[in-house]
């Protein structure tokens, strides 16, 4: 059970390893990209490329729905990125239960957003957890973890892609241990737990007071979407790539130039609450985001200028 394509890197790594896949539950087609055709999920076209049978129910908990899961008689469910909670009926479907790739090192940043909650936290090292399923939300026992390093250049997209190979391979690997009892679970300690929500697009607004380091996280966790921004001239101006520095000041939200070249300087630093951030590529609304010189030569006027501060 999956949708995203988060969920198709373990439907094929389930299928090279030869697992027996029964069928693959994703969501229904929904409105994407600029002409809001109705596409459907990767996890049903990876399926259909695999000669999965795949069956798509509008709402999981439909008794339909969980009859037609039950009929399949499955040893074991396995989870990654469905999008929908699972109701009672369907978790005690399987022999083996429910098992769930979740990407982060339960019991911390259980929720909708463990990779932004990571990167925004300022964690050094996050990872994968193959988790047995129970009602609460991310709350079940802890099978397998596995663990990475969060590098200084990693974003969102980045880490997830890395997260999602990582769990992949630590699934094929510890289904067949679960399978033949050679593993067993283990509580999460729930003392620990963190939570992270889905995200909002203002969660992406950028407030100058806050320290730099802090709008660099914010910038690399919501790099896909919302992306970090501002306003500047009236204009959603995104904010993609950026670097700090704590030892050097300016006030707020003040656009100063940056670098030995200050008569035609080809960089620029923003004052925050501690340091400065250092845009590297940029991009005003409607237009593509483009290395800091690039836009320097198309907007000038944009040193000195003084950005307004988020919530």
């Amino acid at each position: 059970m999956g949708t995203p394509s988060l969920a198709v890197v373990s439907l094929r790594a389930l299928a090279a390893a030869g697992t027996s896949v029964s069928l693959a539950v994703t969501q229904v087609a929904r409105p994407a990209g600029r002409g809001r055709r109705e596409t459907a999920p990767p996890v049903a076209r990876a399926a259909a490329e695999l000669g999965i049978l795949h069956f798509q129910p509008d709402r999981i908990r439909d008794p339909d729905a969980v009859e037609r899961l039950a009929s399949e008689a499955p040893d074991v469910i396995v989870v990654v990125a469905y999008g929908q909670i699972l109701p009672p009926a369907v978790l005690t479907i399987p022999r083996l239960g429910c098992i769930n790739v979740h990407l982060s090192l339960l019991p911390r940043h259980r929720g909708a957003s463990p990779v932004s909650g990571a990167i925004l936290a300022g964690d050094e090292v996050t990872g994968v957890t193959i988790m047995l399923m129970d009602e609460g939300m991310d709350t079940g026992p802890i099978v397998a973890q596995r663990e990475t390093p969060i590098a200084p250049e990693d974003d969102e997209a980045t880490l997830r892609e890395r997260l999602a190979a990582l769990g992949a391979d630590l699934l094929v690997e510890t289904l067949p241990n679960w399978g033949d009892g050679r593993i067993t679970s283990r509580p999460q300690d729930h003392a620990r737990a963190t939570v992270t929500r889905k995200v909002k697009r203002e969660d992406a607004l950028l407030n100058w007071g806050h320290p730099a380091i802090h709008l660099w996280q914010r910038i690399r966790a919501y790099a896909e979407w919302p992306q970090g921004h501002t306003f500047w001239e009236g204009k959603r101006l995104r904010i993609r790539t950026a670097a700090v520095d704590d030892s050097a000041s300016a006030e707020p939200g003040l656009v100063i130039p940056w670098g030995p070249r200050t008569r035609s300087p080809s960089a620029v630093a923003i004052g925050t609450g501690q340091g400065v951030l250092v845009p590297k590529t940029l991009g005003l609304e409607g237009r593509q985001v483009v290395p800091i010189g690039a836009f320097l030569a198309g907007h000038p006027t944009f040193i000195g200028s003084h950005l307004p501060s988020g919530s």
